[in-house]
């Protein structure tokens, strides 16, 4: 399981375990799965999927290290 932390400028908006996070990166959509290599990648226009979520974004950041996801998002309205 990876745990997920998602926070935008107003408010974190989830934090928990999930098992994948699909994620809009600059050269398209790419999955974090469980043991995912580290990486911190900017984000563009588009969704961010976790369990059966699906959070619309403008952009932000994400970063993986020992299966923990943090993701800092500007939410689209």
């Amino acid at each position: 399981m990876l745990q997920l932390k998602i926070v935008s400028p107003e408010k974190v908006e989830f934090t928990g375990e999930v098992e994948r996070v699909l994620v809009p990166g600059l050269q398209g959509q790419f999955e974090i799965l469980n043991n995912h290599a580290p990486i911190i990648s900017i984000l563009q226009k588009g969704v961010v999927e976790y369990d059966k979520e699906q959070l619309p974004i403008l952009g932000g950041f994400v970063e993986v290290q020992k299966n923990v996801v943090s993701l800092c998002i500007e939410k689209e309205e």
